[in-house]
């Protein structure tokens, strides 16, 4: 649901976060919870356009890596920023922590585990 992201109005830096976002494991259709962090410099991204987007993806079986992937993708097509990053770091499952990353201008942190993991 790309269509969901809207951006507009001044040039930002910003850091959003959400904990709200689940997908389904593709292979067991078990729920997969992640908290996303979506770093950008651009125009300014409507929050709750990114939060009904994010939301989206609760019936979308997919990987972690690429629903990471497809976030990017989709906010760098709608929304047009100079510089974005996609994080998100998914609750354990296995005893393994799975921490996508996706930039186009900066490295990917330390892997340290949140909280929540």
């Amino acid at each position: 649901a790309p269509a969901l992201l809207v951006a507009g109005g001044p040039h930002v830096e910003e850091i959003l976060r959400s904990a709200l976002f689940r997908s389904l494991c593709p292979v067991t259709g078990q729920p997969d919870f992640g908290d996303v962090m979506i770093r950008y410099r651009g125009p300014q991204i409507e929050r709750a356009a990114l939060l009904r987007y994010l939301i989206s993806y609760r019936r979308h079986p997919a990987f972690h890596e690429s629903c990471v992937e497809r976030i990017f993708v989709d906010v760098l097509a709608r929304c047009a920023p100079r510089a974005l990053t996609v994080y998100a770091r998914f609750l354990r499952r296995g005893g393994i922590d799975i921490n996508p990353f996706r930039s186009n201008f900066e490295s990917a942190p330390d892997s340290v585990r949140s909280a929540r993991q």
